[in-house]
């Protein structure tokens, strides 16, 4: 093959990778803000700026195929995140109270549209979707051993990291949801104080 093949070759490979991505993003974030039942495919499609025919030529068992990329991308992303923010302070319980802010700032910033990337499509396909429900739960999962880790890491015991990772993660997602309903920052700001309360208590036994 000429090295001009080759060259076509790999900007055409390029060109599906980014447009797969514009999908799973796009696809990723309607999902958070507006549900999986109200985004459709020809949606996802326009804001991807991509044809319906990329996005079933990538996903060719239709939405459901889509939301479980979707819901992984969510899941890396607000890892990343998550491990940026509890990467600030060497002490769990005061990362766990400046991670609380960021995300409380975040929120805010985009008007309270983007909470948590998996509870809505979660909740709506809960009991009907099995690889949707799969995926979620995985995210989950993810996101617990990346704070379990971090409490592991600050000297915590590995079972007391685990039952205390489930028990801020879910304060998480209640403070968040309740501070999208408020439209305020005080509900992810009280929880961050109150969980930095609770590992230091903990802690120090």
């Amino acid at each position: 093959m000429s090295s001009t093949s080759q060259r076509a070759r790999s900007g055409e490979a390029g060109a599906a990778a980014d447009t797969r991505e514009r999908i799973v993003r796009s696809a990723s974030r309607l999902f958070q803000r507006q549900g999986y039942e109200a985004s459709g495919i020809k949606l996802i499609a326009r804001e991807a700026d991509a044809t319906l025919g990329s996005v079933y030529h990538f996903f060719p068992g239709g939405k459901e195929q889509l939301a479980v990329a979707a819901i992984r991308h969510g899941e890396e992303e607000f890892a990343d995140m998550l491990r940026a923010g509890l990467e600030g302070d060497a002490d769990a319980a005061r990362a766990v109270e400046a991670f609380c802010g960021e995300l409380a700032t975040a929120l805010r910033k985009s008007d309270w549209a983007d909470g948590c990337p998996v509870t809505t499509t979660a909740l709506e396909t809960l009991g009907r979707v099995p690889a949707i429900q799969e995926a979620c739960q995985g995210a989950l999962r993810c996101w617990q051993e990346v704070i379990a880790d971090k409490l592991r890491r600050s000297g915590f015991a590995a079972e007391e990291a685990g039952e205390l990772s489930a028990t801020v993660l879910s304060t998480l997602e209640g403070a968040e949801t309740l501070s999208q309903i408020h439209r305020s920052e005080q509900p992810l700001r009280a929880a961050g104080r109150h969980l930095a309360v609770l590992l230091g208590a903990v802690h120090a036994e």
